[in-house]
């Protein structure tokens, strides 16, 4: 893909201004990290408060019958496992799109907006998103390609945003309100991906420039890159689409059961509930575990998993080195008689067998307002 045939985001042209590395990602031109660095970046979000371009990810409203939206959250249990007719007005919920085979078609969030459902998707499976709940919902479905989307992530991110907006500061994890935000009518929930409190913005594109201007300009605020990004969720134990979760994981064996309500377990309707329900009730085959490798060496995604006689047990889907912890960290897939926490394995790179232990995820204490 040529650079001509990027698509941008609101904030390409303040991203080079501040000096930022851009790569092409889902295709977009994004900023991959900035003059601090990616270490730097990683450490200034656990530490203080960072600022996110996440402008690249679908943002669609879902209208409910007058200020009922009972129907559309009936319809969207039909595309998740996710209990969304069980959502209150304000609050929101992680879930996945599954497919027949009860494998993970993307990763979401829906947010009940009083008249409305507010749903986030993945950049890069927007478009089939997309097409999926329009298939389903019709023309209650509104892509909002005039907002753009800031996450502003850490433990200062509460103090900073409620000087623009007093009304932030009330929302909990998991909670989301419209509300002015330095006089543009945004939509603000209190949630992210980094393992820190903090917030994602739903902001008009025409004012996100002069809001990301306005954040940036508090000390505590510095602008981060996809690469921290990356090393943050990692840290958090989240699951990245494409590498940790995709078509052939399951949300169980993911160990992403939690998203999955009571009722939703007991009751189904969901593509692929017959394999997940079984899952439930039996176990799985495999089950996706946190890793520490022993030394400094990290063990990237594809790393060969093998137990103490050296046979393989599975593969690592996400590796690197973790800022917060002052050493590499790992998730991925081992067979599930291997999956115990304690449990020795070796990774192996570059054809040589680097100890490590199956940890409990995440790997930081998460610092989520509850």
């Amino acid at each position: 893909m040529t650079d001509a045939t990027l698509q941008t985001t609101p904030l390409n042209a303040l991203h080079r201004e501040l000096g930022a590395k851009m790569v092409p990602f889902a295709g977009y031109d994004m900023p991959v990290q900035f003059p601090l660095g990616v270490l730097g970046e990683h450490r200034h979000t656990r530490i203080k408060a960072g600022l996110f371009d996440v402008s690249h990810m679908g943002q669609v409203r879902i209208d409910g019958a007058g200020s009922d939206v009972t129907g559309a959250a009936q319809i969207m249990e039909t595309l998740v496992p996710g209990d969304i007719a069980g959502l209150t007005p304000g609050r929101m919920r992680y879930t996945q799109f599954t497919n027949a085979e009860g494998g993970i078609l993307d990763d979401l969030m829906v947010t009940h907006a009083g008249d409305h459902l507010f749903v986030v998707v993945n950049a890069a499976c927007k478009e089939q998103d997309i097409a999926l709940m329009k298939a389903a919902i019709g023309d209650k479905l509104t892509v909002l390609e005039d907002r753009a989307l800031l996450a502003l992530q850490g433990p200062a991110a509460a103090g900073v945003l409620a000087e623009l907006a007093p009304e932030a500061a009330e929302l909990t994890f998991m909670t989301g309100a419209a509300m002015d935000v330095a006089g543009l009518p945004c939509f603000v929930t209190r949630s992210g991906y980094t393992g820190e409190d903090g917030y994602e913005i739903s902001v008009p594109a025409d004012g996100a420039e002069a809001l990301a201007r306005k954040l940036l300009d508090h000390a505590d605020v510095e602008p981060i890159g996809l690469g921290a990004r990356d090393s943050l969720r990692l840290e958090a134990g989240l699951c990245l689409y494409g590498h940790d979760i995709d078509t052939t994981t399951s949300p169980v064996e993911a160990a992403l059961l939690w998203s999955i309500g009571k009722r939703r377990r007991e009751e189904g309707g969901f593509p692929g509930a017959a394999r997940i329900q079984k899952e439930i009730a039996e176990g799985t085959t495999r089950k996706r575990v946190g890793l520490k490798p022993e030394g400094r060496a990290p063990a990237r995604e594809g790393t060969e998993i093998v137990d103490a006689d050296g046979a393989p047990i599975g593969k690592v889907t996400s590796g690197g080195f973790g800022p917060s912890v002052e050493g590499p960290v790992a998730m991925g897939y081992v067979a599930s008689a291997h999956a115990a926490v304690g449990t020795a394995v070796s990774l192996m790179v570059r054809g040589k067998p680097l100890p490590a232990t199956i940890v409990k995820l995440p790997f930081v204490t998460p610092g989520y307002k509850r």
